[in-house]
């Protein structure tokens, strides 16, 4: 039996993370339904407080996902940021690596920069190199 994937990450600010990271893999945003959030208020199962708006809409407050262009629940990879406020201690235990298929790790790094993430290191394992990045909130990846 094979299994979806979904990593979780928690961050102080979901929906500007998962922006961030939509951009960076070329991915989606999943879309907000505005229609269900509003049901789920006005029948009591959910809070005002537990929405908030983002670039113009009505979203969850705790979390934002984002897709590889497919649909949550079709066995596609799926990131979720969830909101969490505790900061981070120390070097991630997991982090992802980004396959760049060829394109230029230093024109990438220097667009990644521009964009708020920070160079921390450059390494090679026989003819593998990679760099070694943080996103805006500090979680590790790397570019390869």
């Amino acid at each position: 039996m094979a299994y979806s994937l979904q990593i979780v990450v928690d961050s102080p600010h979901p929906h500007a993370l998962a922006d961030w990271w939509a951009e960076t893999m070329g991915w989606e945003v999943e879309p907000s339904d505005e229609a269900f959030i509003r049901i789920m208020v006005e029948q009591g199962h959910a809070t005002e407080d537990q929405t908030t708006h983002h670039n113009g809409k009505l979203v969850w407050a705790v979390g934002q996902a984002i897709t590889a262009g497919q649909t949550a629940g079709t066995g596609q990879p799926r990131i979720l940021f969830q909101l969490g406020t505790d900061a981070k201690q120390g070097k991630n235990r997991v982090h992802w690596d980004v396959r760049l298929d060829g394109e230029d790790k230093a024109a990438v790094r220097a667009r990644l920069e521009e964009r708020g993430a920070t160079f921390l290191w450059e390494a090679s394992q026989g003819p593998y190199s990679w760099i070694t990045m943080a996103d805006p909130e500090g979680n590790e990846f790397c570019i390869g």
